[in-house]
């Protein structure tokens, strides 16, 4: 973890401040600790720990808000690229911080937010209330929904997030961080994670009711404005440009095109190829989505048949298979067929509907094989909802295993991040890119020849593979 470190504002956290930061140390080497202005003996246990702490401390409490900033720039003159906040209060668990680090090296442009239940023991009324109502204005102001725009526990990029220098100083700058990120594009995704309220009595609260809500009911007043002229059409400008062209280039150009060979040659094997080949030319221009790259790495065999598989998370999966070989035929749902933008790209790469039984599919799947097709699956059978491996199914092994016939995995990455399962607009990552790995072949010693046990090493190497492009320095390429 040498390009993140852990920033922790305090302000009168002397009774909490060790426990935290000797937790936190147990998972991260980089710690820098804000001390806003106590006047309790926090420096005191902060001077008493024998740790390698980085403490930036000012006289007069200046807010959250100004903590925050004052950390990211103490962070980024120290050269890391990533902090990772928490509070001091005792109510995170610095053990979940590895749940957070997961999703970070999954979406390393995003921001990590963890995201405690609003139905905790000793959860104070006010803080539901406060959260409820926070969530419902940034849903607003974004058209994103977030379970938890309050929580403290997150990972910011230094270099993508937006709106640090107009932010407010106190609780209600962690929201306003949130909001202007999201109108520049930058990923937001919740990770669930366990808080610990203390009882009423025991609790150290700095949140003042009537002037902190007061304070919330004016930014967000601010922000509603800001949304409606600014933040949501450069939210949306992607969106507004790409489906357009998306559904016209469609419509107006391939559909035509493929009803016209149709006509010309009829059902016959050499209709079916000229499809591909159409296809697979044609659908290139799709992923040309504004502002985001689209690379292709590793070498592609396009000669011999083969068994493809790819992780799952967005329906533009589909048109990177479609562009990269003229010969494979899909495995997936019916949806596919009838959805009136997909299903004749869908019948031009002469689909097998995923609802099949084994035995009807191997004999789907033997027949183009024997016609020189190589057979695709997304072995997760659906869109991830994270971005992470989900579970692999052992169809694409079994296959492999029936038709004696070569793995090949590719690897998408930022694919869920321009639109994934629960996203209404293009989103921005750095770029997509799909990697073609090395083949597996029949009898692979690196793999089991366990069907089940070889399909749990190879979702476990996709996972690797994505820690290993999220840190490349940082993770042995093996």
């Amino acid at each position: 973890m040498s390009h993140i470190c852990a920033l922790i504002p305090t302000y009168n956290n002397g009774g909490t401040i060790a426990d935290v930061v000797k937790r936190v140390a147990d998972q991260m080497d980089h710690i820098i600790v804000v001390v806003d202005g106590s006047t309790d003996n926090t420096r005191e246990v902060l001077a008493g720990l024998n740790l390698p702490l980085v403490v930036v401390d000012y006289p007069k409490n200046a807010g959250k808000g100004v903590a925050l900033k004052r950390g990211m720039q103490k962070a980024e003159e120290l050269g890391f690229s990533y902090v990772l906040t928490i509070d001091a209060d005792g109510q995170h668990f610095p053990e979940d911080i590895p749940h957070l680090y997961r999703a970070h090296t999954l979406h390393p442009d995003a921001i990590i937010v963890g995201s405690r239940g609003l139905e905790q023991q000793n959860m104070p009324a006010q803080n539901t209330f406060a959260n409820r109502f926070s969530n419902f204005w940034f849903a607003l102001q974004t058209g994103l929904r977030l379970p938890d725009t309050q929580s403290g526990f997150r990972i910011y990029p230094l270099r993508t997030t937006r709106g640090r220098k107009l932010m407010t100083s106190r609780y209600e700058s962690e929201l306003e961080l949130l909001v202007f990120s999201a109108w520049a594009n930058v990923p937001i995704m919740p990770v669930p994670i366990r808080v610990h309220y203390q009882p009423a009595e025991e609790r150290i609260s700095h949140f003042r009711p009537v002037y902190d809500f007061s304070r919330i009911s004016l930014l967000n007043t601010v922000l509603c404005v800001l949304a409606l002229i600014y933040g949501l059409p450069r939210r949306w400008w992607r969106t507004l440009v790409y489906l357009p062209f998306f559904a016209l280039y469609l419509l107006l150009f391939v559909h035509p095109v493929m009803w016209a060979l149709r006509g010309h040659y009829g059902e016959t094997e050499e209709m079916h190829l000229r499809l591909h080949r159409f296809v697979q030319k044609y659908v290139r221009p799709l992923l040309w989505v504004p502002g985001v790259p689209y690379l292709v790495r590793g070498e592609v065999v396009p000669t011999e048949p083969a068994v493809y598989i790819a992780n799952h998370n967005s329906i533009f999966d589909i048109l990177a298979i479609m562009a990269l070989h003229e010969r494979i035929c899909f495995v997936t749902k019916d949806w596919v067929l009838h959805n009136p933008l997909f299903g004749l790209l869908a019948q031009a790469f002469d689909i097998i509907p995923a609802q099949l039984g084994a035995e009807e599919m191997l004999e789907e799947a033997r027949q183009r094989v024997n016609r020189g097709y190589s057979i695709m699956l997304f072995p997760e059978g659906t869109r991830s909802r994270t971005g992470d491996i989900s579970r692999f199914r052992r169809g694409a092994v079994y296959l492999a295993e029936q038709l004696q016939l070569p793995i090949r995995p590719v690897l998408l990455r930022g694919f869920f991040d321009v639109l994934n399962k629960n996203a209404l607009h293009i989103g921005h990552p750095r770029r997509m890119e799909l990697f073609v790995m090395q083949e597996i072949t029949p009898k692979d010693p690196r793999f089991s020849e366990n069907g089940a046990t070889r399909t749990r090493q190879i979702a476990a190497m996709y996972r690797q593979r994505l820690d290993w492009f999220a840190y490349p320095n940082e993770t042995d390429e093996k």
